[in-house]
């Protein structure tokens, strides 16, 4: 009987191991096929919808869904002494979220999209610090040295991993000293909402469902009053189309994936994620829209390898 245990445990932690290594894949999958889905949902080169809409719908998918996940069945129990002190927390992360979403738009009036695509790399540094100065967690020089190449990764191919037939070489940054304050506090929020988040998540012993609907009513119930604030121009779904359907879908997944992430693993799992996903999209876009690789992407790639290899390799 002792041999037949072992066997079903290790075959349960190999099931576990090949269940976790298809999530993080898909994830990587989904985060690499934003950038290109969102081209394929242009209209004589601009966005035919509203971004508020989308954000909602996605906020919307992701309750849904996490209510799904609590339905009757063999999950895990609901606690008896459930108050709303276990969901007030969430409003601070649904709140920072928010607040993030709405900053990225701002700040595209102080810099052009390829500034801000090369230095929102500098999230990767203000996360890892207030990873490792809230949650205290020492991550050593080797570790560290990881996150920097993952850095340095990030703003190499944003400076020109991809080129289209006749773009010149190289990548020119304009940005108001507005727009690095901006961007100062964008890498501030979009850090602290991350490793907040975690903190919450790893604290409450309670089903991640429920923690999900927390955070998702919360989401649902903000981008609501902001965008009834601000008002919106046409109809709710005006331009959606199948593709923005797709994004909504994937972004709605991946939401509740990044979910498993911080419950289970960590944010630092997280940005090794989000760098991944740059073989993706440069895959992606090589195939859908003819571009070219360029040198700065296998220099991307090589840096990529080398964090992960120091980070999760080297004993």
């Amino acid at each position: 009987m002792g041999m037949f245990g072992n066997a079903a445990g290790s075959a349960n932690r190999l099931l576990h191991r090949g269940l976790w290594a298809l999530m993080l894949l898909l994830s990587v999958a989904i985060y690499g096929s934003h950038a290109p889905l969102l081209t394929l949902c242009k209209v004589d080169g601009a966005i035919p919808f509203s971004s508020t809409s989308v954000v909602v719908l996605v906020e919307l998918t992701k309750l849904l869904l996490s209510v799904l996940s609590l339905l009757p069945g063999p999950r895990e129990p609901l606690p008896a002494a459930l108050s709303w002190r276990h969901a007030a927390p969430f409003a601070l992360s649904a709140l920072l979220y928010a607040a993030n979403n709405n900053l990225v738009v701002h700040m595209q009036l102080f810099m052009d999209p390829s500034t801000f695509q090369v230095l929102s790399n500098l999230k990767i540094v203000s996360t890892a610090l207030l990873y490792s100065l809230l949650l205290r967690r020492r991550l050593g020089l080797r570790r560290w040295l990881a996150l920097l190449l993952l850095l340095a990764a990030g703003v190499t191919y944003s400076c020109g991993g991809l080129r289209g037939h006749g773009d010149p070489p190289g990548t020119r940054l304009h940005v108001t000293p507005v727009g690095l304050l901006l961007l100062s506090v964008y890498c501030l929020i979009s850090g602290l909402s991350a490793v907040y988040t975690e903190a919450i998540l790893k604290s409450q012993e309670l089903p991640l469902g429920l923690q999900n609907m927390f955070l998702y009513f919360f989401g649902v119930l903000l981008n609501l009053m902001g965008s009834v604030w601000t008002g919106m121009e046409g109809g709710f779904l005006e331009g959606f189309s199948p593709w923005v359907l797709l994004v909504v879908l994937s972004q709605a997944l991946n939401g509740l994936i990044m979910s498993v992430v911080m419950k289970h693993s960590s944010n630092i799992t997280r940005l090794f994620i989000i760098s991944c996903s740059i073989l993706v999209n440069a895959l992606l876009s090589v195939a859908l829209f003819n571009l070219q690789l360029t040198l700065l992407f296998f220099v991307a790639v090589a840096c990529i390898g080398l964090a992960v290899h120091l980070y999760y390799g080297v004993t």
